[in-house]
């Protein structure tokens, strides 16, 4: 499995399509059977009211994808909200289980991949 993160806008999707994937095989934001799944922090942030326990039962799940992309949001603002910042923290819990069982992590800034972990390219 590969992780790909990176701020909302940074390119994320056209690393995945660079790496030979096509808009079908891509899941936005939901879990099916499609081999890649973006904006996994949607996810995270859909299930109520406890997300740190959903986000652990998506760690098996997750981790037989090809691709999965996330937004970093932990590097901002703390929200106010209690639900979302245990949200957030569930989401981020959750990136750095599936970076340990990744064969590559990459970050992507300004369009550009920046390997975490792994080989190149």
């Amino acid at each position: 499995m590969i992780l790909v993160v990176g701020g909302a806008g940074a390119g994320k999707r056209e690393y995945v399509r660079s790496l030979g994937w096509d808009d079908s095989s891509i899941a936005d934001g939901v879990m099916d059977d499609r081999p890649v799944i973006i904006n996994l922090q949607d996810v995270v942030f859909s299930y109520h009211p406890e997300r740190s326990e959903a986000a652990d039962a998506l760690l098996e799940p997750l981790a037989c994808k090809a691709v999965v992309v996330c937004d970093e949001i932990g590097g901002g603002i703390i929200p106010l909200e209690r639900h979302d910042r245990e949200a957030r923290d569930a989401c981020g819990r959750l990136c750095c289980r599936l970076a340990q069982r990744a064969e590559k992590v990459v970050r992507v800034v300004c369009g550009l991949p920046i390997i975490i972990k792994g080989e190149y390219p």
